[in-house]
């Protein structure tokens, strides 16, 4: 098992996607489940802080240490098993989601999350049940993850199968491979009803390996992963569509919602369902002007949606759509529609830039990434856009606004270029996850809490639960040595 230790060698593991940066003594590169076991007895006879980490892609934190060590998963990268007859594949926690996806694909079979980064490694996606665009019809990771095989901090090893090892009201009783029992306390509070990857998943009779899906590496080291696939669709319509007028992106938006919803409650198959819904205001637009030349000068927002279509309901589907389309005054001559699999991918090519793109502006600066990740209940979207989008305008700093509208959750990123924007701008971050939170919402709806949102966390749910969250922490990890700072500040533990 190789072990890095001189600083050259190791500072690609001391940062994130969100330029948060941290520190260790040292980084080991496990090539099995035997070489994990052993480092986790000895971290945990000696009380060393261990982080684990993916391919730095996260936005929060989580896999940036703060002393101790570094498990590396990035040897633990083989694709065990594809399934199609039974409809599951088995990978290790270092599979690149992308050639995971690109393998499933070509058996003609999708994995439906969707994480806008899909270089992020597929366990770093189920430690933060990581959610992407096809959210809006699929749901996050959470809802493919059939079984999980997670080393303790003890070394002892847990596997968990979907349907199997419930919780009993809030009592949860979980037996190892060594046969060790451990009885855990649920919280109790009630989590909201939006998109959410805010803390432990706590649910009234809940299943025991939704506990470990989102725990941010706090419970234990995944080691392997059985995830649900599912048949790809015959066909799929994609498109980008341009407003002079936000007020109408945001009325198309919120029809072809409802519409969405509507469809799926009476199961109808030949209309609008829309696969997913993302929004770009004039900001995000401008941002993304110089690298797509094709841009409309005069549009004030984008929305892009996509659905899944056969030979059969294709033309019918189409032109509904294009009725929503002329209903709320988009732009048809200029609207990007795929017709072929290369305009497939510049879609999903301008639909990711905006996302790396800032990472990058805001590294070159010098500063950590200031972009919110709150989602709201539909019926008070447009309250917290335009609230947000008010205060950081008052205050003078250049933002772009995009993201999941389809789910009510917002990406509005502060483009600091100063210090003093930079303190400003995370003063009001702090201002509008407060108000998601009054808003009956989550202050991150896919990215997780990592380190730099425990602040957060703790106004979503105050003291006494985040208390009982510790509760669970301490029953699986007694000295506390993994995944230090995240999702709890250290005064908890």
């Amino acid at each position: 098992m190789l072990i890095k230790t001189s600083p050259d060698e190791i500072q690609n593991f001391l940062v994130d996607a969100s330029n948060t940066k941290g520190y260790c003594d040292a980084v080991y590169f496990p090539e099995s489940r035997e070489d994990i076991i052993e480092i986790l007895k000895k971290a945990n006879e000696e009380k060393t802080f261990v982080t684990t980490s993916g391919n730095h892609t996260g936005l929060t934190g989580s896999g940036v240490p703060r002393g101790g060590i570094v498990i590396s998963t990035e040897k633990l990268n083989k694709i065990l098993e594809i399934n199609i007859d039974k409809g599951y594949a088995i990978v290790q926690p270092g599979v690149i989601l992308a050639d995971f996806l690109e393998k499933v694909k070509n058996k003609n079979f999708l994995y439906p999350p969707d994480p806008t980064e899909d270089k992020c490694f597929i366990g770093g996606t189920v430690a933060t049940n990581a959610s992407g665009a096809k959210t809006f019809k699929y749901g996050p990771t959470r809802n493919y993850v059939d079984e999980l095989e997670i080393i303790l901090a003890d070394g002892d090893t847990l596997n968990l199968k979907r349907g199997v090892q419930k919780a009993e009201g809030f009592k949860l009783k979980l037996k190892t491979e060594s046969h060790k029992e451990i009885s855990l306390d649920i919280p109790d509070f009630e989590m909201p009803h939006t998109k959410n990857a805010s803390g432990y998943f706590c649910k009234n009779n809940m299943d025991a390996i939704d506990l470990f899906i989102g725990s941010e590496g706090t419970l234990g080291v995944i080691t392997k992963i059985k995830l649900i696939i599912i048949p790809a669709p015959e066909k799929l319509i994609s498109c980008v569509v341009f407003f002079n007028e936000e007020k109408n992106a945001l009325g198309f938006l919120e029809k072809a919602r409802q519409l969405s919803y509507q469809t799926r409650e009476i199961h109808q198959s030949n209309t609008i369902d829309a696969l997913a819904l993302e929004f770009f205001d004039e900001g995000a637009l401008s941002f993304l002007a110089k690298d797509f030349s094709q841009l409309p000068a005069n549009a004030k927002a984008a929305i892009w949606f996509e659905q899944e279509i056969n030979k059969d309901n294709e033309d019918t589907i189409l032109e509904l759509w294009m009725n929503l389309i002329t209903e709320f005054k988009g732009d048809e001559e200029s609207a990007w529609f795929s017709l072929t699999e290369n305009d497939k991918k510049n879609i999903k090519g301008f639909r990711h830039a905006i996302s790396w793109k800032i990472n990058e502006y805001m590294a070159g600066k010098g500063f950590r990434k200031l972009g919110t990740d709150v989602a709201v209940p539909y019926n008070k979207f447009e309250e917290i856009y335009f609230y947000a989008k008010k205060e950081v305008t008052k205050a003078g700093i250049k933002f772009v606004n995009y993201g999941h509208f389809g789910d009510a959750h917002m990406h509005l990123n502060m483009l600091a270029e100063t210090k003093e924007q930079f303190e400003l701008g995370s003063k009001l971050y702090g201002v509008i996850c407060r108000k998601a939170i009054e808003l009956g919402g989550t202050v991150s709806a896919e990215h997780g809490i990592g380190k730099n949102k425990t602040a957060y966390l703790l106004e979503m749910y105050g003291e006494k639960n985040i208390g009982k969250m510790v509760g669970v922490k301490k029953k699986l990890d007694p000295n506390l040595i993994l995944g230090i700072e995240n999702i709890f500040n250290r005064k908890f533990l």
